[in-house]
């Protein structure tokens, strides 16, 4: 018998893109070679074969323009801090660690007890048990001298726009200058949850809704770039299989695939590391 699962409903869907990464890890050409991710499909009691659709493999390329943002930050900031929220079973440390970062993971109890099972705290990585709302942790991830990059892949979407908004808000006031990564999508994805494959074995449902990106700069924050997945970073697209390379940019002028974004952002003020 595998690790039991026991999540709630918002957390389960942690389950999706881990199971979209163990599945490309297994293909001839793998965008991430996520091999960790197999093992832990592996060894978690849970039947993943209920995830299907397109879903699956868009977990896999988001993570790969995901991925390049962190790349960026780490080539500019080398010995900066990278601040995952609510990773979930994510292996981004593994894959990114330049061996001078100092990394956090936070995600809430149910989620890292499960996580603990298969992954230890290390000299530079550290896992924070709590929540992207709380503020505890904000004390603990700043450091004198070391810049900060926040990041929250898939996440945000799950709560309603107030609480979105006021997140923002308190990211802009408490990590002046930072780099600020997260997805946002439009009425054409949210109003079609229903009919994707993936959300019919779930019961979590997406709830904040953001046409335009740019609107979210009143809250503190400067919009780098947005990409979709008929965009990504050319190096990135290099990676990606050609029906994936090709083929979304040949959809990139339909509703799902535009109005679904990845942005960078950067909080506005004076860096707390200048």
């Amino acid at each position: 018998m595998g690790e039991p699962v026991s999540l709630g409903e918002v957390q389960e869907t942690l389950l999706i893109p881990l199971y979209g990464r163990a599945r490309d890890a297994r293909n001839e050409k793998s965008v991430l070679g996520d091999r960790k991710a197999v093992d832990l499909v592996e060894a978690i009691d849970y039947d993943f074969e209920k995830f299907r659709g397109p879903s699956l493999a868009g977990s896999v390329l988001r993570a790969s323009i995901f991925d390049e943002y962190v790349r960026e930050f780490l080539r500019r900031h080398p010995d900066g801090t990278v601040v995952d929220l609510g990773c979930g079973l994510s292996t981004r440390f593994d894959r990114l660690d330049n061996g001078r970062v100092r990394w956090f993971d936070l995600d809430v109890e149910d989620t890292m007890s499960l996580r603990r099972t298969f992954f230890d705290d290390g000299d530079r990585y550290m896992m924070i048990t709590g929540s992207i709302f709380d503020t505890d942790w904000y004390a603990r991830v700043t450091e004198p001298a070391r810049p900060v990059f926040l990041l929250s892949e898939a996440v945000l979407l799950y709560f309603p726009d107030a609480r979105v908004h006021e997140v923002l808000r308190r990211f802009a006031d408490t990590f002046p200058g930072s780099g600020l990564a997260f997805d946002t999508s439009g009425p054409a994805m949210m109003n079609t949850q229903d009919r994707n494959p993936v959300f019919r074995a779930v019961s979590a449902r997406m709830k904040w809704t953001c046409a335009d990106p740019t609107t979210l700069e009143q809250f503190g924050l400067r919009l780098v770039e947005s990409r979709t997945f008929a965009s990504p970073q050319p190096g990135v697209a290099r990676t990606w299989p050609a029906k994936y390379r090709y083929g979304l940019r040949l959809l990139g002028w339909a509703p799902p695939v535009t109005t679904y974004k990845l942005n960078l952002f950067t909080t506005l003020g004076e860096p707390a590391f200048a």
